[in-house]
């Protein structure tokens, strides 16, 4: 047990201790046939010996590290006495055992016995922003600034934003927030949390006028001129966007973000010396602040300038622990200057961590663009015998490489021979059973799929594969089956949300759409891709929830250029389209 966890220990079970009635020592003459405590009125304060049970039980847990075990125990004592201690030291529990369910459940508990009390809404609102669900995240934030609590509203928007948050029922609790609150320094952030809501909305008139408005209110507010210069970048107003970083950066001198939007409008216009000049004046004043460095080198990139880029990060590499992302975009900027070799240079220097596969995927890529196919093959096959640990990584790029150009017959020779070497591998059986399904050989799918699972009966992944492949195709006699696998899966990896996905529709197959609701709304609240959303707005529809389903697939079609799912929902069921 931790450090925390034990020096908590003995209070929750002081506290209750404490209260226990006293016990008569024992003594011969006092024995008798009946219970002594039959007829005694109940025991109204401390623990009876069911309670002090359960809290020894989930103090012995949380010492053995099965931190699930002691929050349950917790919860089920807390509820039993109404102890907000006890909920509180639940959610200590599910969060040492990082069970983000569990973790909300204690904390909702926490909050039904103290709903005054800041701590447990803090917690609400950040799981709720974990999981996605942020309505709810900003019903509690919106709780906790009514009971005094900081703002930051719109930090929050532009975070909520940022992981493509649906701006209207955020807006809908904004709105009446707005009406109650006075004009100070929350409401200013309140209002430019809707701002950039409106933006997003498409009611980019509100917006502006709201922005005008808080102009002349408080026209010193930083994240104001912030608002307006994204705000006009996003319209392709330019000019507008340098005017308004400039007022920012008078309002606010050391804020790096308006030297940056300022440098970045200046590339938009065609004006690069001017950028350069803002960008060095900002690196003289954090010298030595290369994550800073990087960042800039990143806004020339993807501004189109790889020169300045590369400027930027020369001078990091003579450092022998400079961050593998300088490899990368030194990568980046020699491959956008047209020089192949230079570029393969730097992406072979990114070491191993999360930078490594993603440079071996630009090497090979750009090693394919030039046609060079059988040097991209000659590269990854050398980065698998320096990189052994990346082995399984780096072969399953150069199958999904030759897949790619056409070359499937060699991909299926190169995946064979590394599969008889290693027969065993889970990733590459997994690989050629999801090819064999590309190929409509479902047969060879299974027995792949079914060999990795009698290996590693906890293989969660090809437990669902199997399981929603039974389900998808439509094989009613197996799909108890088929559900038994998925609920095996989303036991192993709860919050999973292909699992979830799949195990909403397996209950959807087997007749049972309200049941089928709840996994799928789940699944699409951590992850709204298409094949989710046609689920989803499938049984929304057999509900006769009729708009909410068109919501689903308008957004869908909105959200991806491509969206196949949703065609062929659509050719099933016309009457969807939004």
């Amino acid at each position: 047990m931790t450090k925390a966890l034990a020096r908590l220990a003995p209070l929750a079970m002081m506290s209750l201790v404490a209260g226990c009635q006293a016990l008569p020592s024992g003594n011969a003459e006092f024995a008798t046939e009946r219970d002594p405590m039959e007829g005694a009125p109940p025991i109204e304060r401390g623990l009876d010996a069911e309670g002090l049970a359960g809290l020894l039980t989930a103090e012995l847990a949380g010492q053995r590290g099965d931190y699930q075990r002691a929050t349950l125990g917790y919860l089920e004592v807390a509820e039993r006495y109404r102890s907000s201690a006890l909920t509180e030291r639940a959610a200590l529990a599910a969060s040492f055992g990082n069970d983000q369910e569990l973790l909300t459940r204690a904390a909702g508990q926490w909050q039904d016995l103290e709903p005054d009390s800041e701590a447990p809404a803090r917690l609400l609102a950040g799981l709720a922003m974990q999981r996605g669900d942020w309505p709810e995240a900003l019903s509690q934030r919106l709780a906790l600034i009514a009971r005094g609590g900081d703002s930051d509203l719109a930090a929050f928007a532009e975070a909520a934003l940022a992981d493509n948050a649906e701006p209207e029922p955020l807006l809908a609790l904004l709105y009446p927030h707005l009406e109650r609150t006075p004009p100070d320094a929350r409401r200013h952030d309140a209002e430019l949390a809707t701002a950039l809501l409106e933006v997003a909305a498409g009611n980019t008139l509100a917006a502006q006028r709201r922005l005008d408005q808080l102009g002349r209110r408080a026209p010193e507010l930083p994240a104001l001129w912030l608002t307006r210069t994204r705000l006009a970048q996003e319209r392709g107003d330019h000019v507008a966007a340098r005017d308004a970083a400039r007022r920012g950066l008078e309002v606010s001198p050391e804020d790096a973000r308006f030297i940056l939007l300022l440098a970045q409008s200046e590339l938009r216009l065609g004006n690069p010396t001017a950028a350069e000049r803002q960008t060095d004046a900002l690196l003289d004043e954090h010298t030595g602040n290369n994550e800073l460095r990087l960042a800039l080198a990143q806004l020339y990139l993807e501004e189109g300038h790889p020169e300045p880029a590369r400027r930027l990060l020369l001078p990091l590499i003579d450092d022998p622990d400079a961050p593998p992302r300088v490899y990368l975009l030194l990568g980046d900027t020699a491959r956008a200057e047209g020089e192949v070799d230079n570029a393969l240079l730097y992406y072979r220097q990114v070491a191993a961590g999360d930078q490594f596969l993603a440079a071996r995927v630009r090497a090979a890529g750009m090693l394919v663009d030039n046609d060079r196919l059988t040097d991209a093959r000659t590269f990854l096959r050398i980065e698998r015998l320096r990189h052994d640990d990346y082995f399984t990584d780096l072969l399953t790029l150069e199958i999904e490489l030759l897949d790619q150009q056409g070359e499937s017959a060699s991909a299926s020779e190169l995946l064979a021979r590394e599969l008889d070497r290693t027969p065993n591998d889970e990733q590459l059986l997994y690989l050629r059973a999801m090819r064999a399904y590309g190929e409509g050989d479902i047969e060879a799918m299974e027995r792949d799929l079914g060999r990795i699972i009698e290996r590693n009966p906890d293989n969660a992944m090809a437990l669902n594969a199997l399981g929603y492949t039974l389900v998808d195709l439509g094989l009613e006699e197996r799909y108890d089956e088929a559900r038994d696998m998925i609920e095996r899966a989303q036991q192993l990896d709860p919050d999973n949300p292909a699992i979830l996905d799949s195990l909403g529709w397996v209950y959807y197959r087997q007749g049972d759409p309200e049941q089928a609701l709840q996994w799928l709304e789940r699944a699409y609240d951590t992850l709204p891709d298409q094949e989710i959303a046609a689920h989803l707005a499938e049984v929304l529809w057999v509900l006769e929830r009729r708009d909410e389903a068109r919501d689903v697939v308008r957004l869908a079609i909105e959200r991806h250029d491509e969206h196949p799912v949703i065609d062929a929902l659509l050719e099933r069921i016309p009457q969807l389209a939004p």
